[in-house]
């Protein structure tokens, strides 16, 4: 298991909603899906565009440069440009508190 590092609170993603933080030195996504937190490598695989600030749309969210889609609980490229998947964090939420597992 690897480290939980607290990365944001619940009341900075309401729901529907998404954040761009660093955890660890890498940029990570956080997602608010109807309330269940989701976390994902924030930097677009196609021209590295910040998945963060992007739309969201139940579980896929769509880049704000070049409009790839991805699963916000799975990483899966589900509308190109993207070629390829993001990784995902292990989340954890204690109290307000929402944490993300960088190993």
């Amino acid at each position: 298991m690897g480290e939980l590092i607290k990365a944001a609170t619940l009341s900075e993603i309401p729901p529907g909603t998404c954040l761009h933080v660093e955890v660890a030195g890498r940029e990570v996504a956080i997602f608010n899906v109807e309330g269940a937190i989701y976390a994902m490598g924030g930097t677009c695989t196609h021209k590295g565009g910040p998945l963060g600030e992007g739309d969201l749309d139940g579980t896929v969210v769509t880049c704000p440069w070049h409009g790839a889609q991805f699963d916000v609980t799975t990483g899966q490229v589900v509308g190109p440009p993207a070629a390829q998947n993001e990784p995902t964090y292990e989340v954890v939420v204690e109290g307000e508190g929402i944490s993300v597992e960088v190993s």
